[in-house]
């Protein structure tokens, strides 16, 4: 099985239907890729990149922006039986360093806009120029790959406060089967519009492999992402399906004027990422008339329970497990590890049998020992289910934190503020600043002496960490709450008291 395969023919589209669309400003379209066009490119950068040099396993390094380049260097690497490692457009010079010393690369593509690592050492880079010939190479074939091969692997935050490589296999596609009518309620006849960019896993997954697994058409969008630009977007690019964070559906909600008869061809929103606060989803399908389906999901098995056309939704709780999953809420006590009874809270678990479930951690054996009991895979999630099946998440059973749908681990941003001359401590968590909004707060404690103020502290994180990894509001404190035995407890952190 190959995973570039199974999204450009599993439903075996019209070569000349359209699988892709890039839309502007007033939802002109800037580019449009059939399936035929889609697939012979893609086949022609799998060609060009064995040409040079590459072999079947070898990680690649994508650092480019919000361009049509990144899914299709994407997937033509998967195509050849390479991995990818998409990696957000964000990431300073310094984050690149650690993950091309963890993954190994044996290529960085880049677009010569995006951050590239300080020395790329014996990585081949491949610029601009490059990925124009890349696309011009001639057209190869799909590498003869088996279900349990590497595809890609996506960084993510973890307790360790150091970004783990997620390494998923080929058979992951097969294994977001059960999204598409457990979430989407997907045809070849959809028009689904991302409002994520194409270098973000949420838009490679959602916005695109799902789409084209299903012939469906893929918009997405480049321009000014003011939050009243989404309803002409939807409804000029006639999409039927919108998939965003909930934070821009509240944003939408609080600019744009919008009522029922917005958007005619729009059946429902899909929202996943962040919780959806009970109080947005209702003041959308109030206003709009609309549903608003959720996703509850994690990079090492994307989503697994959800709302959707058949699954009514209840606010405050993601949906149930998606058909075909194996979910338990399992005892907390690890040497136990029994199902709990409908109403009791444990741990969110998968059965590691899913083939959408990641291959594991790259090149960390321990870490995934840590998330498998027995055949189940621990999401670190608290929830509890209902008599009806519906799960109800309970928060994390550590702390990292959720900032707009990226998970960050506080210990990474707390070892960049304490780097800091004049810092003596440093913790960081997420502080709700109202319903349903929250912000990545820093709350440091000056060295003796110091006169350290905000502005240059925030300075200090812009150069070291990605955007949505920064702290959005400071508090410098005398001293950190800690319990007994010296943690620091990120729970009695607060903005004001």
């Amino acid at each position: 099985m190959n995973l570039a395969r199974y999204c450009l023919t599993n439903a075996a589209p019209p070569a000349g239907a359209v699988a892709l669309e890039v839309v502007g400003p007033g939802g002109a379209v800037l580019e449009s890729w059939s399936y035929g066009r889609l697939e012979d490119t893609v086949l022609r950068i799998a060609a060009g990149l064995h040409a040079e040099g590459l072999d079947a396993g070898d990680r690649v390094l994508l650092r480019i922006g919000h361009s049509s380049d990144f899914p299709l260097v994407f997937f033509g690497a998967i195509a050849a039986g390479l991995v990818p490692v998409p990696t957000s457009a964000m990431l300073t010079a310094t984050e690149c360093d650690g993950l091309l010393a963890d993954s190994g690369a044996a290529a960085i593509v880049h677009d010569g806009h995006t951050a590239l690592p300080h020395e790329t050492g014996a990585a081949r880079l491949i610029g601009p120029d490059g990925i124009v010939a890349l696309k011009r190479a001639p057209r190869g074939t799909y590498a003869d790959t088996a279900a349990d091969d590497p595809a890609f692997m996506v960084y993510t935050s973890g307790t360790s406060g150091r970004p783990k490589g997620v390494l998923h296999a080929q058979r992951a596609a097969r294994g977001r089967a059960p999204m598409y009518a457990g979430w989407y309620g997907i045809s070849p006849a959809d028009r689904l519009l991302h409002a994520g960019a194409f270098n973000w896993t949420y838009t490679l997954g959602v916005g695109l492999m799902d789409p084209w697994a299903n012939g469906a058409t893929s918009v997405v969008y480049d321009g000014p992402r003011d939050p009243d630009v989404w309803p002409g977007l939807i409804e000029t690019a006639g999409a039927t399906l919108f998939a965003a964070v909930p934070s821009l559906y509240r944003r939408i909600l609080k600019y744009a004027a919008l009522d029922r008869a917005s958007f005619p061809t729009l059946r429902h929103g899909l929202t996943a990422g962040e919780a959806l606060a009970a109080d947005l989803h209702r003041e959308w399908t109030q206003r709009t008339g609309r549903p608003l389906y959720e996703a509850l999901g994690m990079s090492e098995i994307s989503t697994y329970i959800s709302s959707g056309p058949d699954v009514p939704t209840r606010p405050g709780s993601p949906g149930k497990p998606q058909a075909g999953r194996r979910v338990a809420i399992l005892a907390e006590e690890r040497a136990e590890c029994r199902p709990l009874p409908d109403g009791e809270t444990g741990l969110l678990a998968v059965h590691r049998s899913d083939p959408g479930f990641m291959l594991g951690y790259w090149q960390r054996p321990d870490d995934t020992r840590a998330v498998l009991h027995g055949d189940w895979f621990l999401t670190g999630d608290r929830a509890h289910r209902d008599a009806d099946g519906y799960i109800w998440y309970e928060g994390r059973a550590d702390d990292v934190m959720n900032a707009f749908g990226y998970r960050v681990a506080p210990e990474e941003v707390e070892r960049v503020l304490a780097a800091h001359p004049d810092v003596a401590e440093a913790a960081v968590t997420a502080v709700e600043v109202r319903g349903g909004i929250t912000l990545i707060a820093g709350f440091v404690v000056r060295r003796s002496g110091a006169s350290l103020d905000e502005a240059a502290l925030a300075a200090w994180a812009n150069e070291r960490l990605a955007e949505y990894k920064r702290p959005k509001a400071y508090r410098f404190v005398d001293s950190l709450p800690r319990t007994p035995s010296g943690k620091i407890r990120r729970k009695g952190l607060r903005l004001a008291d």
